[in-house]
């Protein structure tokens, strides 16, 4: 399980596809042992009856609706037979705790919710001597609510709203979501009218097929997209790259103008108004304050656009090399077509996994040792002692089995595409190679993306607990200690990303040469560091591609938005679709381009181990596609007329110092021929 692996070899021996073994044994049964205990959490929710009360619902007084209940020692009104009452009404539904998202009321459990909305206690008592559904506490009969004293406290605020039962969870539910206008308020924060809301609400009701339509659009761009970029161009690139550089020098030299204009302004203004200086004090400070902002965005405008234009020089010969990896890329898509299915695949494990994390937290939420709140008098169940590490236990499992199953996708991407790579004739590739790296992966190789993913997890905990403390300390903090938390959560975000790279290329490592999580990342980092001018030409140039392929994928769907929507000219009712669409839009590009970029990732990595360990003489044969052989063959036309050069240089260098050698040996050879004639 130690980070150094076996003894250290001299040399790796690459033998890709050869031999298969299982990796990382010891952290596949770490993580097995962790979610059975992330299953015994569920169990112990559903076996204590937490379950059941999130499902049926429970009253304020701790029985659950719908069955029989026992009595809670110390609860009044517990231990009652709800077998008829089987839905929960709340008192006050519209009282909403705006910080906990819950609705702040006592709660009963009735045999049917309000149908009509009642304004007096005359019709709480015809509902329930018509319907048999008393809506006050249990101690209060149903033909006594008008003349009871108590009515004010232990029944429903007036008026009560006409409900309806929610589908699986048995709550009465407001038919009326005015009700929770200050709730929506609080999620949605740009929304201060209810007018507003309930215009957004009907505009996205309204445009439901157009939705639809405008997602299935993005979804099919996406796919067009993927195609298009096989065929990019040296051409296109540099266009794009000039139009970047330009549009940073521009920028650049705005900014300058701007700091410059503003500091001539203000000494003029300062010139005219010398002598009411302290009248003006407070407008010239804040515009010193704003000349110091220009300032330091110029410089680092200027810093920015420096190391651009240095990258574009060093990096201009290594463009070539991006866009022959996007060619072969189109082209393992052709081969292997069900890549494309890898993100609807993945989303649906995730989906699947976060609605069941979702329901055992709402499952320990009701779990536990019920008690009775003095400040509201309503009985809560709580997890008291060890047990309340259950819930970290289970925030800790959300992070590492959604980092697992990225990874996975990692590894099955990795393996198709070595496979893909490392196979000369591209006919006799498998017929299932997507389903073959699948396989592979689930018989030799989850112990080491277990061990990838945990590692990703250990950095980003203690980034989410930095969060957390800065938004919980904002405004309470000096600015030192401001500054300092937000560096850490930047360094350690940094981290993550490096780390995230690393172990995308330890995975294809893996599928390689079926070799341990930490040998597969040290060889892989040492292969990239020997490749870092590539690397960077790769990261920069494709990812920027790729950027550009996303806002090109928004822009084109919000533009078929706006045309679709356009009938509809009140803009409140069709900004929520369009926003909508467009964050759809941009899910799905970036799934559909990230498929793209990993497998991009791993073509580089396998390319730069052919050309490390082949040189294309026989048995030693590349493996590479045409299209990166022609890399290769015009990268050594290059640097064929240096060498040529420089070996006449060396034997020239060399005839001279061999002319030299013999004028000094003739002297002592000749003499001695003479001496001996």
């Amino acid at each position: 399980m130690g980070c150094c692996g076996s003894a250290e070899r001299a040399k790796r021996e690459w033998k890709p596809l050869e031999d298969r073994s299982c990796t990382d044994l010891p952290w596949f049964l770490l993580f097995t042992l962790f979610c059975v205990g992330m299953g015994a959490i569920c169990g112990y929710t559903i076996v204590t009856g937490g379950a059941s009360r999130l499902v049926f619902g429970y009253d304020s007084y701790g029985n659950t609706c719908g069955q029989r209940n026992e009595a809670i020692e110390g609860v009044k009104l517990s231990g009652l037979d709800h077998t008829d009452r089987k839905y929960v009404f709340f008192l006050d539904p519209c009282n909403i705790d705006i910080v906990q998202r819950k609705i702040k009321s006592m709660a009963l459990c009735v045999s049917q919710c309000p149908t009509e909305e009642m304004k007096s206690y005359g019709d709480l008592r015809r509902f329930a001597m018509i319907n048999g559904s008393e809506l006050c506490s249990y101690e209060l009969a149903g033909h006594k609510y008008p003349s009871l004293p108590e009515r004010f406290d232990k029944c429903p605020k007036l008026p009560v709203p006409q409900s309806k039962a929610l589908p699986v969870f048995n709550r009465c539910t407001p038919v009326d979501i005015s009700c929770y206008s200050k709730f929506a308020e609080a999620v949605v924060t740009f929304v201060s009218d209810n007018t507003v809301l309930h215009r957004l609400i009907a505009g996205v009701v309204a445009s439901k097929e157009i939705i639809v339509g405008l997602c299935l659009l993005a979804l099919v761009l996406s796919m067009i997209l993927m195609v298009i970029i096989r065929y990019i161009s040296a051409v296109l690139v540099w266009i794009l790259t000039f139009i970047v550089v330009l549009g940073s020098l521009g920028g650049t030299s705005v900014l300058w103008w701007l700091y410059i204009d503003h500091r001539l302004t203000m000494n003029e203004t300062v010139a005219k108004d010398l002598k009411e200086v302290k009248e003006t004090n407070g407008e010239t400070e804040a515009s010193k304050d704003h000349m110091q902002a220009l300032l330091v965005y110029a410089i680092s405008a200027t810093v920015f656009t420096v190391i651009l234009l240095l990258l574009m020089l060093f990096m201009r010969k290594r463009v070539a090399l991006t866009i022959a990896l996007f060619h072969v890329a189109g082209k393992v898509f052709i081969h292997l077509p069900l890549l494309v299915l890898q993100p609807f695949c993945t989303f649906l494990a995730l989906f699947l996994f976060w609605v069941y994390w979702i329901l055992v937290l709402l499952f320990l939420g009701t779990t536990g040792i019920p008690e009775k709140n003095e400040e509201t008098g309503l009985t809560e169940f709580r997890l008291s002692g060890p047990l309340q590490y259950l819930t970290w236990y289970h925030a800790v499992g959300l992070i590492w089995i959604s980092e697992f199953i990225l990874a996975c996708q990692q590894m099955t991407v990795a393996g198709a595409v070595v496979t893909y790579y490392f196979t000369r004739d591209k006919n006799k590739l498998p017929l299932t190679p997507i389903l073959s790296s699948v396989l592979r992966l689930m018989r030799y190789h989850l112990g080491t993306v277990a061990k990838g993913s945990f590692i990703i997890t250990l950095v980003k905990i203690p980034r989410l607990i930095l969060m957390y403390i800065y938004n919980q300390l904002k405004g309470k903090e000096n600015a030192c200690a401001r500054c300092l938390l937000k560096a850490c959560i930047c360094c350690l975000w940094c981290l993550e990303k490096c780390l995230n790279y690393l172990n995308q290329n330890a995975y294809a490592a893996t599928a390689i040469n079926s070799t341990s999580f930490c040998t597969s990342a040290r060889d892989a980092f040492v292969i990239l560091v020997e490749n870092a001018l590539r690397v960077a030409a790769i990261n920069t140039v494709g990812d920027f591609v790729l950027f550009l392929g996303k806002v090109l994928i928004v822009t084109c769907t919000a533009f078929a938005g706006v045309l679709a929507l356009n009938y509809q000219r009140d803009y409140t009712e069709w900004v929520l679709p369009l926003i909508i669409v467009c964050l759809f839009a941009f899910l799905v590009a970036h799934c559909f381009l990230s498929i793209f970029e990993i497998v991009v990732d791993v073509l580089f990595l396998c390319f730069a181990i052919d050309t490390k360990y082949n040189d294309g003489t026989p048995g030693k044969e590349f493996y590479m596609d045409k299209a990166l052989m022609e890399f290769v063959e015009n990268s050594r036309k290059s640097v064929a007329p240096a060498e040529r050069g420089r070996s006449k240089r060396s034997r020239a260098r060399e005839e001279a110092e061999l002319t030299e050698m013999k004028a000094m040996v003739s002297g002592p050879v000749g003499g001695a021929a003479g001496a001996a004639v």
